[in-house]
């Protein structure tokens, strides 16, 4: 991690925070740190809320008082990117999450949960996602959401192509939107902190430059 430019941090309550730092720290330009606390959260020039169990990232945001300010920043016009369960936060809408599951609203978007099935469903497959250049992105999906609707300020970056890298029939899934942008919010429905590949952290850390 380097000590200069604009601070990102990521949300450090569950999933695979030290993945995304470190992804970030390889992105140039950019500082970044886990964050736990609303002080934190003020103190950021963007935020990264990463993979891992959005009902349980959901009920944390609760315990340590953190739904309103996030909402503030978000609403505000801090950056913000999700990965898997981070996108099911951002969203406006879940479906098939749990009645009392909180979201974050930085995103007009209807997204599924566990769309994909079951863990023993995650798969991976090559996208093109918009704005990120140099080839195809590997994509790896576990437990992953897809967006059911997106409103007319949304973006969709990338979909689910009709045969998968591998020849494989995504059936339902194809045409699905698995990377969306609105503005400074970006969400993608796959992991790419967990393959090497930083393109999608510095397309963000791009946009948290921008704006800081």
């Amino acid at each position: 991690m380097i000590e200069s430019g604009p601070t990102v941090g990521v949300l450090a309550l569950q999933g695979d925070v030290r993945e995304h730092l470190a992804a970030l720290g390889s992105s140039g330009g950019i500082r970044a740190v886990p964050v736990r606390r609303a002080s934190e959260i003020e103190s950021v020039d963007g935020l990264v809320i990463p993979g891992g169990e959005s009902t349980t990232m959901s009920r944390l945001l609760g315990v340590f008082d953190l739904l309103e300010p996030l909402r503030a920043r978000l609403a505000g016009g801090m950056p913000a990117y999700g990965s898997c369960a981070g996108m099911i936060l951002l969203a406006s809408e879940v479906l098939d999450g749990r009645p009392d599951q909180q979201q974050l609203g930085g995103l007009d978007v209807v997204v599924r949960r566990n769309a994909f099935g079951r863990q023993v469903d995650s798969f991976e497959t090559d996208l093109d996602v918009a704005g990120v250049d140099g080839g195809p992105v590997r994509a790896v999906f576990i437990r992953a959401p897809w967006v059911e609707k997106a409103g007319a300020d949304v973006e969709v970056l990338a979909t689910v192509p009709a045969v998968g890298s591998e020849g494989q029939d995504p059936g339902a899934a194809a045409g699905r939107a698995v990377a969306v942008r609105q503005g400074n919010v970006l969400a993608t429905a796959f992991h790419p902190e967990l393959t090497g590949d930083g393109r999608v952290h510095a397309l963000f850390a791009g946009i948290v430059r921008a704006v800081a």
